[in-house]
């Protein structure tokens, strides 16, 4: 009979294999909590089973993503609950951009120790966001890898499978010049600009600066920085027929993200006057003295997803959305400047 030692040579080079298969045991409770009936194995299989029943022309949809140094905040704070909500909201947004629902989701974690209490606490986020997006947590990977990352440094991926009918998914090839962008709020940075906002605010490995209050915030700047991604699917799923694009505003900014969706011979011209900034922008902006082109080409400023549609669909789409605004319009394309904020 082979018998454990986990002081062994491989615990000693730093890896725990006994710590491994504890924390498996201490998400399993979470990834139950996430399961649709269409889903055919547990947690622990080689490979997640998922019996996909879709229309006659239904087409996957798939999108990977991660958190970014948005973790590090995370790491400093030791709160670990939020930044599996981050990472499937960021995921779910992308494949709705495509206009397709969530199925299924798997993660990937990377840690320099493997601690089973911190995996439990990220993968409760995981299922929390996959529980609220209707989406099935069917499986994903853990590894200890002493060397690559410290002790404390962990990295989180993520991995999205939707499905949309072929007639209904949203490429934004019939947008045209005079239809409407709607902007939804975003409920902060998201998860983006953090590598910029921890050289603003001199955050490495000193926590004082996130456990500073900011009475414009209402609450600290670590507080305000691990506020969640918003999911738009809840809001958006009753619009989808009524709208030509979506455009998920993350790394990049309006000017990178909006063109993704428009046809070459169009641009957009964007009234920034008219949207919210949250303080925390104007925040970082006046820390860092930051200019305004980069900011807005860094960050979201308050606008986490933006809507096309004609004029004719929009007393429909804005009344589905009471905290959607008007914020522009598309025009003919300009070669040099695409997107206008003026």
């Amino acid at each position: 009979m082979i018998q454990k030692d986990s002081s062994g040579s491989y615990a000693r080079a730093g890896v725990d294999i006994d710590a491994a298969d504890s924390a498996k045991k201490l998400i399993k409770q979470h990834t139950h909590s996430t399961f649709r009936p269409e889903v055919l194995t547990d947690i622990g299989m080689f490979g997640g089973l998922f019996e996909f029943h879709g229309g006659k022309e239904s087409v996957l949809v798939s999108s990977a993503d991660g958190v970014g140094t948005k973790i590090k905040i995370a790491s400093l704070l030791d709160k670990h609950d939020t930044v599996g909500i981050d990472l499937v909201n960021h995921c779910v947004n992308d494949i709705l951009a495509c206009g397709a629902l969530p199925l299924f989701f798997l993660d990937y974690i990377a840690m320099g120790k493997l601690i089973p209490q911190r995996i439990e606490k990220i993968v409760s986020g995981l299922a929390e966001a996959c529980r609220d997006a209707g989406c099935a947590l069917i499986g994903g990977e853990t590894a200890e890898m002493p060397g690559i990352y410290h002790e404390n440094d962990y990295d989180l991926a993520g991995f999205i499978v939707g499905a949309v009918e072929k007639n209904a998914i949203l490429t934004g090839s019939n947008i045209q010049e005079g239809d409407i962008l709607l902007g939804l709020p975003s409920s902060g940075l998201h998860t983006n600009g953090y590598s910029l906002v921890r050289k603003v605010f001199g955050i490495d490995k000193d926590i004082a600066p996130l456990e500073k209050y900011y009475t414009d915030l209402g609450r600290t700047l670590g507080e305000e920085l691990l506020e969640p991604h918003r999911c738009y699917l809840p809001e958006l799923k009753s619009v989808l027929t009524h709208i030509k694009g979506l455009a998920h505003i993350t790394g990049g900014g309006i000017p990178g993200n909006l063109p993704r969706i428009l046809p070459d011979d169009t641009g957009a011209l964007v009234n920034k006057n008219v949207m919210h900034v949250p303080p925390i922008f104007s925040l970082i902006q006046k820390t860092g003295e930051v200019a305004e082109a980069e900011m807005y080409r860094v960050f979201n400023m308050g606008t986490g997803m933006i809507i096309v549609c004609s004029e004719e669909n929009l007393a429909v789409t804005k009344g589905n959305l009471p905290d959607a605004k008007v914020i522009g319009k598309v025009i003919k394309s300009n070669e040099q400047e695409r997107i206008i904020l003026e």
